[in-house]
């Protein structure tokens, strides 16, 4: 086992609230993670106002051009256990803190760089390295914070991404015809080191109930209670004449019988069940749990993460490609992708004010937006002019906000793991999902290649979404059975422990001490 005991370090101790406090400071993360998104997948999703100047600079092809980010988006997912690990070892301010460091390095060397593979090693392994240990921590320690507003909160701060395409894209196209391409790379290295800034604002957060202090001494277990006050109202009644009150509590019976010195060893017994009750040690923190992958809930949602994330990236790669493709002009194309960030921002703020609703079953909200996203790419294949695929990305743009926005969120949900377990389980899940987001754009490149045709492409991320959206509805199944089962072993454990004792075990005595009181009389 890998284990660590917690050091407390002044200036980064941790809050310890008896409840989630709801707000408070985790407005302030709220806030902070709000820069993270737009300093990570803000700048992701903007890098391609650079592919033009990199090909001609390289002298390399679009495909080749393209590895840099698909190989810094593996490693941001691939890494994600190893951010968990440093999470719990150093807590969450300090590594978002380095991930900052990292990310803001591996953009500013790759200004200098002179060969496609030397930005393949900055910005594909050195700043997806950072953006893992930037976004992961960032959005755990959010969901730690909150509660009832989980959803909501989480939704509306994941829209810094959307806000950045906007700006970002633009803004940085404007200061390369000022700068160049290598200046501009330059300057956003030095823009994103304002995670650093972000990452001090994490403040850790322990969530401990608070105990109720009781005047009175603990009571014994029902079972060794009854037994000494059995033994108890045994010797008052074969010590006593007959006549006398017959009484089963310990503290009534006469001094001057022989109960008195019987009633030294309950106390002691009491004595020792208290200490044995005792708050136990707090238990050492897990650097990395992995007993979450015993559980089938969680498998089934890290199985819906992994096809459900064939869907995510490649549509944004092929929207522009399959509007020329049909006649429509560069300036329209451009429309139709801002249109679906548009789209996504109002899907995430919606999703997260539907899942903020009490009472409410979150996974099966989570599972329509899925089937319904599934229908988006779909529909895409049917389309064949401009207002079509216009229509098109509105729709799968908004459904790709309200899945988007709230995947890694409900990890925190007792439907899949809890909130206790949500460190390990999101470095686990997002680990998973790596798989899909390495392979998800390839696999749509060969279908396209082979068939010539660019709907190909949506027709592998609809395929993944559906079989994405059977997993997610076997989640709910898999955690009732698991809690069904786990009830039953409790049950029968308790069933061996305890023995079998008669309900008239009292009665039995007494009648044996009325005998014994007759027999005396007759003699």
């Amino acid at each position: 086992k890998m284990t660590v005991k917690t050091v407390k370090m002044p200036c980064t101790a941790p809050n310890v609230y008896t409840k989630v406090p709801d707000g408070g400071w985790g407005w302030t993360i709220a806030f902070a993670f709000f820069f993270v998104e737009a300093l990570t997948y803000g700048i992701i999703k903007s890098f391609g106002v650079f592919f033009n100047d990199l090909m001609e600079s390289f002298d390399e092809t679009n495909s080749r051009i393209s590895w840099i980010i698909s190989i810094c988006v593996f490693v941001q997912a691939f890494t994600a256990p190893l951010s968990t690990v440093l999470s719990n070892r150093f807590g969450h301010r300090l590594v978002v803190m380095a991930g900052g460091v990292l990310i803001s390095t591996g953009m500013v060397t790759a200004s200098f760089s002179r060969t496609v593979v030397e930005m393949y090693i900055t910005i594909g392994v050195v700043s997806g390295l950072g953006y893992c240990l930037s976004f992961l921590p960032t959005v755990t320690i959010l969901s730690q914070y909150f509660d009832k507003r989980r959803s909501l909160v989480t939704a509306v701060a994941s829209t810094g991404e959307c806000f950045a395409v906007f700006s970002f894209a633009p803004a940085i196209t404007a200061l390369k015809e000022q700068i160049g391409w290598r200046y501009s790379l330059l300057s956003v290295g030095v823009l994103q080191l304002g995670i650093v800034i972000c990452g001090s604002l994490l403040r850790p957060i322990i969530i401990k109930e608070q105990e109720e202090v009781k005047a009175q001494p603990p009571e014994e277990p029902t079972e060794t209670k009854y037994m000494l006050e059995n033994e108890q109202t045994r010797t008052s009644i074969e010590s006593i004449d007959s006549g006398v009150e017959i009484t089963t509590s310990p503290s009534n019976v006469p001094g001057h019988t022989k109960a008195e010195p019987k009633s030294e060893e309950p106390k002691e017994h009491v004595q020792i069940l208290a200490a044995n009750n005792s708050t136990p040690p707090e238990p050492k923190t897990k650097l990395l749990d992995f007993s979450v992958m015993r559980d089938y809930s969680f498998i089934c949602y890290a199985l819906f993460g992994l096809f459900a994330t064939l869907g995510f990236f490649a549509p944004s790669l092929y929207i522009i490609p399959l509007s020329l493709s049909l006649g429509i002009s560069k300036d329209h194309s451009a429309y139709i992708l801002s249109a679906m960030a548009i789209a996504e921002v109002f899907g995430r703020i919606s999703a997260g004010w539907v899942l903020n609703k009490k009472p409410i079953r979150k996974i099966y909200i989570e599972l329509i937006c899925v089937v319904l996203l599934s229908v988006a790419l779909f529909a895409f294949t049917f389309a064949s002019e401009f207002w079509g695929l216009m229509t098109c990305s509105i729709f799968f743009g908004f459904m790709l906000g309200t899945v988007a926005g709230t995947h890694i969120p409900l990890l925190a949900e007792d439907d899949v793991v809890g909130i206790a377990k949500m460190s390990s389980a999101a470095g686990v899940y997002v680990f998973i999902q790596s798989l899909a987001g390495l392979a998800g754009p390839p696999v749509a490149g060969v279908l396209v290649d082979t068939t010539q045709n660019y709907s190909s492409a949506f027709y592998s991320c609809a395929a993944g979404m559906v079989l994405g959206a059977v997993f997610l509805s076997l989640v709910r199944p898999c955690k009732v059975g698991l809690c069904r089962r786990r009830q039953q072993r409790v049950e029968e454990s308790a069933a061996q422990a305890l023995p079998e004792l008669p309900d008239d075990f009292i009665d039995m005595d007494i009648g044996k001490a009325e005998n014994s009181g007759k027999a005396c009389d007759s003699t």
